[in-house]
């Protein structure tokens, strides 16, 4: 045990390995290769679902103790709330659990933020500091791994979905950005959807240039399917005036233009676009008939000052205010749908336009979303 345990993993051949492995058995090379570099037994990976309660270990052993399977592949639920499993990933730390056996050891799969899962594994003494360094290491390149390999199989989604997912939240669900967190020096962004298996027009999106962070935060009128299809004309616009390199309002005009064509017989969506320049420290918001944005600064909470425009579908031609968003190091911004003001109904401010009024009452139930930006201080 002594001679495995100082032997350090060889990143290098790791991802070699990996490489040459499909898609699918990927997270099995690299329990492969810890079982014989540490000596390791037991290793698996537990996915993090879609509900945030849970992790599902996945296997293809046929386990007495999945949930469910498909095929071969086997999914064993294991809830985060007083479970090792959950320490681990809540407090971003490798968590041990010494026996008279040994020791079991959880360390956290993540990648800027994002909360893959865990990697859980059983040694036969408990570790020493070199081991669990090679283990967190580990740990980390399977975040890789898995976010590389997600594209070519259904595994790690299968997984995910402790829920059946309606037809409208598959199509959703293929609007939403491939990772739902990002850290990134300078800001934390992190966004959430719910509930995961029955929703149909709420999206959020975000993409990083240089110096630049580019946010949105949408809910079309409507549900189901009708609504994913709105989400899916408006999203698509946006995306595509943002990668022609097109300015805030440009962007608004073109998504609005792009959905008025659409939506002819009727339908909107209200949105917000928001841009933050990350040098200068500043930030710019286009608020199309949105409820607005609340601020955490100071210890208080208040809602942004934002006029709004009508959303986007209802005004051909119509051109969008950029407006200045205030912000300062340390303030947390929270971008949320009017499912959740439908949902804990507060006092909320009113829009100048009534047809907005109109469609959010329309919307009363929806999904809710909400994404939170903090700028680094």
């Amino acid at each position: 045990m002594a001679d495995r345990r100082s032997a350090r993993l060889d990143l290098a051949e790791l991802l070699a390995s990996v490489e040459n492995a499909a898609p699918v058995a990927a997270a099995d090379v690299l329990g492969e290769r810890l079982a014989d570099a540490l000596g390791a037994s037991g290793v698996s990976f537990l996915i993090a679902d879609f509900s945030g309660r849970a992790l599902i270990r996945l296997d293809h052993g046929g386990s007495e103790a999945a949930s469910r399977s498909q095929g071969r592949e086997t999914a064993e639920r294991v809830p985060l709330a007083g479970t090792p499993h959950g320490r681990a990933l809540t407090g971003q730390t490798v968590e041990v659990e010494a026996g008279a056996d040994g020791a079991r050891v959880f360390a956290p799969v993540t990648n800027r933020g994002e909360a893959v899962g865990v990697l859980e594994l059983s040694l036969s003494e408990v570790p020493d500091e070199q081991t669990l360094t090679d283990v967190a290491l580990a740990a980390h390149a399977l975040a890789y791994v898995v976010i590389a390999n997600r594209r070519f199989t259904d595994l790690f989604v299968w997984g995910q979905r402790s829920v059946r997912l309606s037809l409208a939240a598959e199509i959703q669900h293929r609007l939403l950005p491939g990772s739902y967190t990002c850290e990134a020096g300078q800001f934390t962004l992190a966004a959430w959807l719910e509930p995961a298996g029955d929703v149909g027009g709420d999206t959020f999106d975000f993409s990083m240039e240089r110096d630049t962070l580019h946010l949105s935060m949408t809910d079309a009128m409507g549900h189901e399917v009708g609504a994913a299809v709105l989400a899916t004309v408006l999203v698509g616009a946006l995306r595509n005036a943002r990668r022609a390199g097109a300015g805030l309002a440009e962007q608004a005009r073109l998504a609005n233009a792009g959905l008025c064509d659409f939506a002819q017989r009727g339908g909107f969506v209200t949105g917000q676009v928001a841009r933050i320049d990350l040098r200068a420290e500043t930030a710019t918001i286009v608020n199309a008939g949105h409820p607005p944005p609340l601020r955490l600064r100071d210890s208080t909470v208040e809602w942004v000052d934002l006029e709004a425009d009508p959303p986007f579908g209802i005004v051909q031609g119509r051109e969008f205010r950029v407006q200045h968003l205030p912000l300062a190091p340390g303030d947390r911004l929270m971008f949320l749908t009017d499912g959740l003001l439908e949902r804990t109904r507060p006092q909320r401010p009113r829009t100048r336009d009534p047809r907005v009024e109109r469609g959010r009452s329309a919307r009363a139930g929806r999904p809710r979303s909400r994404p939170t930006a903090r700028p680094g201080r």
